[in-house]
């Protein structure tokens, strides 16, 4: 048996990146940059008016007032995406639209809503803003060659955004994972089935399933089986030729049906360690192929494989693709946490931010097999073996789970 700390050691040392492809930008949300971006132009590419109204010189409209408004001549309108015709003279000004290029001899932008309005061939200013109101400048935002993006960044609408922006139609991305998930067990039916006798519904490949997409992942296959050797190793074999990375639940402990980690040896997984120091998920197998392909197999119980798979899986998938995983952040206790005496704990909790600090606190259910617990959870809160419970006002570590945000 190892500890934590070793565990993610060896999986850490077998982790291989995977290979670069270039995608679509409609096609890569969650996906990781595989090299730096670079602006090819710079942002705004033009001065250009940051509001509906008029362009004009400030000088002719410094004065304006309700009582006294300045009085322009309107020589043109500019929209967006049209090339100004005229410049703008003393006297004079140009109907402008957002976004629209500035014309020659204009420093400011008078809104509409302290105009006159639009539509006639004069104008009357009655508050002058600002010199340089409401313009934006060429290359205020983003200068030539600026690095926009960076190498192990995930894409998220935001960022596919500025790649859009900038007139990137494909992007060089790490190939999504591609993950298997075998849930075993006799007793499992998929929800919608009828339940009988001491059956219960497969909750772990939904949740491992969420897990992996929400890692940036693609799901290769999903099986499940029954504690049957030969339905499981054909299972096995099938799941493997399909993945990178191969996760099972259940059948991995010392049960008389719990034939996992024989079959995986016997399909050439060479096992790098089983059972960790933990609570819970104690029962956790590690393994990897020839080929590079790592097998992690889980235990049954819910809460169980869900603490391993955010402990152990989700920042493998994302060293998988270049990309740093930094969900752990600390944060005080507010109740105690019921430690253990000498194996490592992890338990599902709440973490929050108040006047600057980070705050913390275990669900009420905390035994393995209590899947509401995970309900209204927004991290993982982990501490190392105590003899005594950890009092409030410790600090711990909290992994935010990755679909979660911290309360205010």
């Amino acid at each position: 048996m190892i500890t934590v700390k070793e565990a993610h050691e060896r999986i850490a040392v077998s982790v291989k990146k995977l290979p670069v492809e270039e995608k679509p930008l409609n096609s890569a949300q969650g996906q990781v940059l595989a090299e730096d971006i670079c602006a090819g132009f710079q942002l705004p590419r033009f001065d250009n008016a940051a509001m509906d109204g008029f362009a004009v010189q400030w000088e002719d409209i410094r004065d304006a007032s309700q009582e006294h408004p300045a009085v322009l001549k309107v020589t043109e309108e500019i929209a967006a995406g049209a090339q100004p015709g005229l410049p703008v003279v003393a006297g004079s000004c140009a109907q402008i639209m957002t976004g629209a290029p500035m014309p020659k001899g204009a420093d400011t932008v008078v809104i509409f809503e302290h105009t006159s309005g639009f539509g006639g061939s004069e104008v009357k200013v009655f508050k002058a803003p600002e010199f340089c109101a409401n313009v934006r400048y060429a290359g205020e935002e983003v200068r030539p060659g600026e690095v926009l993006l960076k190498r192990g960044e995930r894409l998220t609408p935001a960022e596919l955004g500025v790649l859009a922006a900038f007139g990137r139609s494909v992007v060089p991305v790490y190939r999504r994972p591609r993950i298997g998930i075998i849930t075993v067990g006799d007793e499992l039916r998929s929800p919608g089935e009828r339940l009988e006798g001491a059956a219960i519904y497969n909750s772990n490949g939904y949740s491992l399933g969420s897990c992996a997409i929400a890692a940036g992942a693609q799901i290769s296959g999903q099986w499940q089986v029954p504690d049957d050797v030969a339905v499981i190793r054909e299972a096995l074999v099938e799941a493997l030729s399909a993945s990178d990375l191969l996760v099972t639940a259940g059948g991995i402990s010392t049960g008389e049906y719990d034939y996992m980690q024989e079959l995986l040896t016997g399909l050439g997984i060479e096992q790098e360690f089983w059972k960790v120091v933990q609570k819970p998920g104690k029962p956790f197998f590690f393994g990897k192929g020839d080929d590079g392909k790592m097998v992690f197999g889980l235990p049954g119980n819910p809460v169980s494989a869900l603490v391993c798979f955010l402990e152990y899986c989700m920042p493998t998938l994302s060293a998988m693709q270049n990309s740093g995983y930094h969900g752990k952040i600390e944060a005080e206790l507010v109740e105690p946490f019921p430690a253990d005496k000498k194996r490592y704990r992890f338990l599902f909790g709440r973490i929050w931010q108040k006047k600057g600090r980070l705050f913390c606190k275990v669900s009420p259910k905390i035994e393995s097999h209590m899947i509401t617990s995970l309900v209204g959870a927004n991290c993982l809160i982990e501490a190392p073996a105590s003899l005594q419970p950890l009092s409030a006002g410790n600090a711990v570590t909290c992994n935010v789970l990755p679909w979660s945000s911290l309360d205010e």
